[in-house]
């Protein structure tokens, strides 16, 4: 059976996670492409649907087929591939960090949040704490994430409460008075901060620095986008440790 309307009860719940409030009530989000799909498949995540076009219901088991104008009523990106899957978000209990980690503070653009988790996942930071941070679980956030979203760790609580299971956690923060990131070594465990685009780190957090590094810049440029200060830092700091072992 092919679903051809709108008004179906799934396609309605589908459509909705498009909206953060939906995605929130409702424990789901959306998985789209048939590469990102596939690696969602391979990384166990709990997949509840699977909706494809009729050119691509063969692929997946048990998919659900839809007309080609249903699909693009869901789908969120301009060429559709003509594959979503309906995701289970990970519900993870706030716990302190097994090793290095990323704390995310105040990230407001869902783009720069999918590649900080592109690369963390890419760098071997499996566990991430957002404090505050745009929705990492919208259409834009897990597209920008590359797959990464399905193989790392997401912890969100208050500024107070993610601060206080981090306690004893040696914390790195971005000043542009801090010592060159390339000459710095850090401790074998440590959490690396980024602050908000516009604002940087918020005084509470940055009040638990331990150490503060900067990336150095030519005087022509006044700052870094704040996904690409991410992966520069998350190389350097996981190469210098083990240049200071």
């Amino acid at each position: 059976m092919v679903i051809s309307s709108k008004n179906n009860p799934l396609i309605k719940t589908v459509a909705s996670l498009a909206e953060k409030k939906y995605r929130r009530q409702l424990g789901l989000y959306l998985v789209e492409g048939i590469k990102p799909v596939h690696e969602c498949i391979s990384a166990g995540c709990e997949i509840k649907h699977i909706i494809c076009t009729a050119e691509n219901s063969s692929a997946f088991e048990n998919a659900i087929t839809v007309s080609d104008g249903v699909f693009k009523s869901i789908s969120s990106e301009k060429t559709p591939q003509g594959v979503i899957a309906v995701v289970k978000i990970s519900q993870n209990e706030l716990k302190k960090p097994k090793g290095s980690c990323i704390l995310l503070d105040c990230l407001q653009d869902p783009g720069n949040l999918g590649t900080v988790i592109r690369t963390a996942n890419a760098a071997g930071y499996s566990e991430i704490y957002l404090i505050n941070c745009t929705d990492p679980f919208s259409p834009k956030a897990v597209r920008a994430s590359m797959s990464g979203i399905f193989f790392v760790d997401l912890f969100f609580g208050s500024k107070e409460e993610i601060l206080q299971v981090l306690d004893g956690v040696p914390v790195i923060c971005a000043d542009m008075d801090g010592k060159d990131i390339f000459s710095f070594v850090p401790p074998e465990k440590f959490c690396l901060c980024i602050g908000n685009e516009g604002n940087g780190i918020s005084g509470e957090v940055f009040e638990k620095a331990n150490y503060t590094v900067k990336i150095p810049m030519r005087e022509t440029c006044e700052s870094l986008n704040a996904a690409v200060s991410a992966g520069i830092a998350m190389y350097v700091l996981k190469n210098n440790i083990k240049r200071g072992a």
